[in-house]
C-alpha cells in the first residue's frame, strides 16, 4: 500500500511540472489555460504546413520511424514549439512557479524530466492537458490536444521528441 501511494505521488509531482506551458493566462502563446473557457483569440492557430499523412494506425511512439518522426516534428513546430521551444528548450527557470502558481514549460530535451515517464504517460498528459491527467483541482497552462491533434498525430509528436534524445536515455526512459 505504501509503495502504491508512493507511486500516485511520484505520478502526481511529475505531472505537476512535466507539461506546464505557456506565461500564465496563455499569454502572448495564443494558448489557453485549460481552466479557461478557449476563445478564438486564445484557440490554436498553427501555422499552416502540409502534414504527411500517416498510414494507418499509430499507436505509439517509434522514435526510429522516420516518417513518423518526420509528421512529429512539423507537428511539434506548430503546436508545442510556442511554449515548449523549437530546439526543446522549455522556458526559463521551467522548475520555479510564475506570480501567479503556474510552472513554466518544461523542456522535453535530455535537460528536462520527460524522458523519466513512460510514453502511455506523455501521451495521456498531451491528449487531455495537465490538470485533467492530475486531478484534484491543479491549475496548469499545458492545455489537452484531443481537439486539435488525432491520436496518432500526438503518437508522432512524441516520436520526433523521443528521436531527439540519445540512445542512452531512449534507453532509459522507464516503459
Amino acid at each position: 500500500m505504501i509503495s502504491r501511494g508512493l507511486a500516485l505521488i511520484s505520478v502526481m509531482i511529475a505531472a505537476l511540472s512535466l507539461f506546464a506551458c505557456a506565461p500564465s493566462g496563455g499569454g502572448d502563446s495564443g494558448q489557453a489555460r485549460q481552466s479557461e473557457a478557449p476563445t478564438e483569440e486564445a484557440t490554436l492557430a498553427p501555422t499552416e504546413a502540409p502534414v504527411p499523412e500517416l498510414e494507418g494506425t499509430v499507436d505509439g511512439a517509434d522514435a526510429s520511424d522516420a516518417h513518423l518522426v518526420e509528421v512529429g516534428e512539423i507537428l511539434y513546430q506548430q503546436y508545442c514549439a510556442s511554449c515548449h521551444g523549437a530546439e526543446l528548450e522549455g522556458q526559463p527557470n521551467w522548475k520555479q512557479r510564475d506570480e501567479n502558481g503556474f510552472l513554466p514549460a518544461p523542456p522535453h530535451d535530455e535537460t528536462g524530466h520527460t524522458w523519466h515517464h513512460p510514453d502511455e504517460q506523455l501521451f495521456e498528459i498531451t491528449k487531455i492537458g495537465t490538470e485533467a491527467f492530475v486531478g484534484m483541482g491543479y491549475r496548469s497552462n499545458m492545455i489537452g490536444f484531443e481537439d486539435q491533434l488525432s491520436d496518432s498525430e500526438i503518437w508522432a509528436v512524441l516520436a520526433f521528441i523521443k528521436s531527439e534524445w540519445s540512445p542512452r536515455i531512449q534507453r532509459a526512459q522507464p516503459k
